[in-house]
């Protein structure tokens, strides 16, 4: 493992969320670019057991850490089928960014979004490395994008990043938009619904500020035929069009902070503290 990054996945794990004490004790980190056995350069895509390539040829899907050890470590085994090679283009520390936040962002903007060229897309809380990554791809795709946070440094930075306007939680928008990228939960869900034009969609992959809604807008949802999808993650063949998409294009993942392995404790703080743009990334041997 040369680089891992970390995701808001790792302080759940620590908060006992879909770990439990029976898989104790568990090395944390979904993410790492690094070198193979062979000398090779590569990138781990996460997701053990998609499309039955795992450990064991029936197994269910999971990510990293929740059945198996993670990478913030110095060596990491994972499945073969698991290893994509790292664009020449991309150095560690950035390709270590892709497997979990940028891979959600690409897939719920392209794959369940399925937006196109010119169409308007709202991203709750910029900033987040899920939100920080929509906002960028989205520019590089040609997309109309809004941002929402609650800092004003934060919505600076994410109209530098590309998008049209930021603005504070629950404002109005100058327009209703296309679809929504919802990371926030219940503290943006009913301000998302009320932002689609009819017929949006809006896209869901965290709930960090809880996932019971106030108002859930059932009401609005089905008068204006509304979507709402949930996303995970992505595939293997994502990852690789991610990769592809950033070193055609010269997108590259927004980095916070790049700390040893032995300080990511700091990293973990800064993270739950939410004083973060971008990911924070951890450097191995």
């Amino acid at each position: 493992m040369r680089a891992a990054s970390l995701n808001h996945h790792d302080l759940w794990s620590l908060k006992g969320v879909g770990l439990g004490e029976d898989k104790l004790p568990m090395i944390l980190g979904c993410d790492a670019a690094g070198v193979d056995e062979d000398g090779n350069e590569v990138v781990l895509h996460s997701v053990i057991g998609q499309s039955g390539h795992g450990v064991g040829p029936d197994e269910p899907r999971s990510i990293l850490t929740e059945r198996y050890q993670g990478t913030f470590a110095e060596a990491v085994s994972v499945p073969r089928w698991n290893v994509l090679p790292k664009p020449a283009e991309l150095s560690f520390e950035q390709a270590a960014c892709l497997p979990t936040a940028w891979l959600t962002a690409y897939r719920m903007l392209f794959t369940n979004a399925g937006v196109r060229p010119g169409d308007s897309v709202l991203v709750q809380g910029a900033g987040g490395g899920v939100a920080t990554a929509a906002i960028v791809l989205g520019r590089a795709a040609g997309l109309r994008i809004f941002a929402t946070s609650r800092d004003e440094a934060k919505r600076k930075r994410a109209v530098e990043l590309g998008a049209v306007e930021a603005l504070e939680p629950g404002a109005r928008l100058p327009q209703r938009v296309d679809a929504v990228l919802e990371t926030v939960g219940a503290a943006t869900w009913s301000h998302s619904v009320k932002s689609l034009r009819p017929g949006g969609i809006l896209v869901i992959s965290g709930a960090t500020s809880g996932d019971r809604p106030a108002h859930a807008e059932l009401t609005r949802i089905f008068f204006l035929e509304l979507k709402v999808v949930g996303s995970t993650m992505g595939t293997k063949d994502e990852l690789e069009d991610l990769l592809s998409f950033c070193a055609a294009t010269g997108v590259r993942p927004v980095i916070d902070e790049v700390l040893p392995l032995d300080r990511a404790r700091e990293g973990f703080e800064r993270l739950e503290a939410g004083d973060v743009f971008g990911k924070i990334v951890l450097t191995g041997v």
